[in-house]
């Protein structure tokens, strides 16, 4: 079988000398592949002139709806996915995190994209900044899709999820992609994207796949470009430091080699339910994957008077793993990706062996079953302890990337920490303990070398993902070592490939392009009250200006009996002016909210469907028995869904004197005219 590329809207043959890619099961071949004859910098351009094009012409709702029908047009095909999977020595279970996490990464994006980006093209980032004494010159920040193309050259060990968790953040920012997976096993990468292309739903340009080495195509890398890469830390460095990369700034992330570590705190010895969870986390990250996770557990730092007692359970657990053909019946632990990887890690086996010695686990004499143990590219489990590590080199700084932990044993917590922190950062720690100040001390001991610690213990076991689960974190790097990057999980993925701007203007100018009210800009009077009006037809800007409503004693007294907060503030004017807040006797706040509302709603039924809610409250001014407040209530935003929409407004409360006393966002669901019901019927 030829693996194939996809390249500036066309499948390309493989030509000239072809590359030979096995099974790591058996080490048949599955295909050839060759990236030669390709023209690199006819695809870049095609990405940025067609794909970036058609992108950008949709918004991020579209976008993610997208994504959503993509999902689910890969999973009711991927059993395809998994016949293919198995070929790379995952079993059932490895293949169901590759395949169907990397699906549900999709639908993750997706369902994120829809509730929480706006149904625009660009993206507001944070709040307003009021950079004059008036107000009528602000600043605020926008996102906007980088007009390039995102290259994502991609590791061996889970071809599926390690393309769509790129994928996805990088087509929801509006940015075309160049995927690069890695040869041993492009197999399954290039049947995900024959799927992805064949389901007509990616607009075109917008993905593309080179099988084969990528050739000179960082020459023709532009400062709209990024290069997001997961590999080894040589490899990181290679090209992070090519030339045209430096020259022209190319956005660079990286997710590379990370020794990760897992803590046993001192409280939770044998007998305890932080010790089963620690050594059944332990043993599952070592076999997980055959240990090929970025984010597996390499270091176990346990107490020493704990050592022992890890190294029997883990040893007791370690000997029911069943390594072979990952299609056998019984087997719980297949192959590593390749012979190659295999030879790495026996290599780097041998360089911890000479600071730490084996106590489980034999990489030259093991059974398999169902298959040649030669012939593929098997290892066993091999759990190592190191009870000197001061003076260990190759066990803080080597990762051998298979199924291979080390037990570190410390003595303090203070050591416990200089011990994980050797590690120079990694994607992800964790911490069994029940002991609140065992977890506050590793916690800021710790958390500056690793971009993600997770604190495990009996109340969270049962729901949580456990120390390296990539599936709902969405992680693309870490701090120190591991490459400089940052988490990347959510929709600060998608971030990544935008452009942050500073815009600077008047509130009216800077509303108009944000797309949102801001507070000093043009109002607008429709005429009649604003909750009259369909969502179709609201304006940004609509404003209502309430009558006046003055505040008695008796309205105070009354809303505290009725609701039962006498708190002194509102009842005793000796303590209230003894408050350095106060001047005596104040109005509640929750009374204002409701004097508002019932200066501001408009009774009588209408589009107005729901008040879901408020936003951003703050009570800046006391009111005292005497004052008058009114209110300004001022379409800020509107969202649209299928068959409401949402609308933010604006409120402000404010007393005789035109001081504020109060702001909030109010949230409601708004009903769409008959017309424009029509119009989407």
């Amino acid at each position: 079988m030829k693996l194939m590329s996809f390249a500036e809207g066309r499948w390309v043959e493989p030509q000239g000398r072809l590359t030979e890619v096995v099974s790591a099961v058996d080490g048949a071949p599955v295909g050839l592949c060759s990236s030669e004859g390709l023209n690199f910098g006819g695809m870049a351009r095609y990405a940025r002139a067609v794909g970036g094009s058609n992108l950008r012409k949709l918004t991020f709702t579209e976008r993610a709806a997208i994504l959503k029908r993509l999902a689910a047009y890969l999973m009711e095909r991927k059993d395809e996915l998994y016949d293919l999977s198995y070929k790379t020595g995952a079993t059932k279970t490895d293949g169901w995190i590759d395949i169907e996490g990397g699906i549900g990464t999709l639908f993750a994006y997706a369902s994120r994209g829809q509730r929480e980006l706006p149904n625009e093209k660009h993206l507001i980032d944070g709040d307003v900044e009021q950079l004059s004494k008036g107000g009528s010159f602000v600043g605020l920040h926008v996102l906007t899709p980088l007009k390039g193309v995102a290259v994502h050259i991609n590791a061996f060990n889970f071809p599926c999820w390690g393309l769509l968790e790129k994928f996805a953040p990088t087509f929801l920012a509006g940015v075309p992609v160049i995927t690069k997976p890695a040869t041993a096993t492009a197999y399954l990468a290039e049947k995900l994207v024959r799927l992805m292309i064949g389901s007509g739903l990616l607009p075109e340009g917008s993905l593309q796949i080179i099988v084969g080495s990528t050739g000179d195509l960082l020459d023709h890398l532009t400062m709209q470009d990024v290069v997001s890469f997961t590999g080894s830390l040589e490899t990181s460095v290679k090209l992070q430091a090519h030339p045209n990369i430096l020259r022209n700034a190319v956005r660079f992330i990286a997710e590379r080699d990370s020794l990760n570590a897992s803590i046993l705190g001192p409280d939770a010895g044998p007998g305890t339910p932080e010790f089963d969870l620690y050594v059944k986390e332990v043993q599952r990250e070592m076999t997980t994957k055959a240990g090929q996770k970025c984010t597996a557990i390499r270091r176990a730092i346990v107490p020493r008077q704990h050592a022992d007692a890890v190294a029997e359970a883990l040893r007791a657990r370690l000997a029911k793993v069943v390594v072979g053909n990952p299609q056998a019946e019984g087997v719980t632990m297949g192959a590593l990706a390749s012979h190659a990887q295999r030879d790495d890690v026996r290599t780097k086996i041998q360089l911890l062996r000479s600071e730490a010695q084996v106590v489980f686990g034999d990489p030259e004499t093991f059974e398999v079953v169902g298959a040649d143990k030669e012939a593929g590219a098997f290892l066993p489990p091999v759990l190592l302890r190191c009870d000197d590590p001061w003076k260990a080199r190759y066990v803080h700084d080597v990762e051998p990337f298979g199924p291979v932990a080390t037990i570190v044993p410390y003595d303090t917590l203070e050591d416990a920490v200089r011990l994980a922190n050797r590690g120079e950062g990694s994607l992800v720690a964790s911490v069994f303990t029940y002991d609140p100040a065992v977890a506050d001390e590793l916690l800021f001991g710790t958390a500056s070398f690793h971009g993600r610690l997770v604190f495990i213990d009996r109340d969270c076991a049962k729901e949580s993902t456990g120390h390296g689960s990539p599936l709902p974190h969405m992680i693309h790097g870490g701090p120190g070592r591991a490459g400089g990057s940052e988490e990347m999980g959510g929709l600060r993925g998608v971030k990544h490939y935008m452009q942050r701007t500073a815009l600077q203007g008047s509130p009216t100018r800077l509303g108009q392009l944000g797309r949102s009210w801001i507070r000093g800009g043009v109002e607008i009077n429709a005429g009649e009250h604003p909750f009259r009006r369909p969502f179709d037809v609201l304006q940004l800007g609509e404003t209502l200006h309430t009558r006046p409503r003055t505040i008695t004693m008796e309205d105070i007294e009354h809303f505290a009996e009725f609701t039962g907060d006498t708190f002194y503030a509102h009842m005793d004017e000796e303590a209230a002016s003894a408050n350095p807040f106060f001047p005596g006797r104040v109005a509640h706040g929750y009374l204002l909210l409701s004097f508002a509302a019932g200066l501001f709603v408009e009774p009588a039924p209408g589009p107005v469907l729901a008040n879901y809610g408020l936003d951003n409250l703050r009570f800046l001014k006391p009111v005292v028995p005497g004052d008058a407040i009114k209110v300004r209530l001022t379409v800020k935003s509107k969202r649209a869904r299928k068959e409401y929409g949402e609308v933010r407004w604006d409120v402000q409360i404010t007393n005789q004197l035109g001081e504020t006393v109060a702001n909030y966002d109010l949230l409601t669901m708004n009903a769409f005219s008959n017309d424009s019901k029509a119009a989407q019927g």
